[in-house]
């Protein structure tokens, strides 16, 4: 970068965003269920992708009769989750290149999840640079996404306006977050097929996704 300063901050999910981690949720919920004897399908964990925990460990609760309070579940799928985690990360397409090339040019960057912060700066420590300037996660917030809370707060962290922020999401609820909070917001859909509304938009990867690129979408 050659004495300008970036005009614009990028905000980042993690689960199904940056790393494929969505197949790890299924398989702890699965496990979970299992443990006590409850019915838990492969559509039932699609229905609680990016929701807040909270709300997904209440869901699970409730459909696969689970005797443990919400907090526990939330522990004990994380727990899971970050054990699969430290053996390996599964970055999604194109993720570190273009976190790479957004730090070159200095531009700042929060990655905003619903996971426990414990578990996102786990896969902060586990990318080889400093990627990320923040994390904002579920335990930071008190209204989980699609309250634009979490997004206010990454942005407000960064000192940006939310106008002047892209963010990136791959689920319904969290795309819905990014847009409530005024974000130039993107949809990179991974496990879940996203739905198309005017003005939404929509990008198969991140793969190839540059600074360059980026910079053109906001004035």
């Amino acid at each position: 970068m050659l004495g300008r300063k970036p005009t614009f901050a990028v905000l980042f999910d993690m689960d199904g965003t940056i790393i494929d981690s969505e197949p790890y949720w299924m398989a702890s919920e699965q496990a979970l269920a299992d443990e006590h004897q409850g019915t838990w399908t492969h559509q039932d964990g699609l229905d609680i992708v990016g929701m807040s925990l909270d709300k997904s460990s209440q869901v699970f609760k409730d459909r696969a009769n689970i005797p443990l309070e919400t907090h526990e579940i939330v522990d004990r799928l994380t727990n899971d989750v970050q054990s699969r985690l430290a053996r390996v990360v599964p970055w999604r397409p194109g993720a570190q290149e273009l976190l790479l090339d957004l730090k070159k040019h200095k531009v700042k960057t929060a990655l905003v999840t619903m996971a426990l912060h414990r578990m996102a700066q786990q896969v902060v420590d586990a990318i080889p640079f400093d990627a990320f300037d923040v994390i904002v996660a579920g335990d930071d917030v008190t209204r989980g996404k699609p309250h634009p809370e979490a997004y206010e707060k990454a942005a407000a962290l960064l000192g940006f306006d939310p106008k002047k922020c892209i963010a990136f999401e791959d689920s319904s609820t969290g795309l819905a977050s990014a847009e409530a909070a005024g974000t130039y917001a993107i949809g990179v859909p991974n496990m879940i097929a996203l739905p198309e509304k005017p003005g939404r938009i929509l990008w198969p990867t991140l793969e190839g996704v540059t600074y360059k690129q980026l910079r053109k979408l906001i004035p």
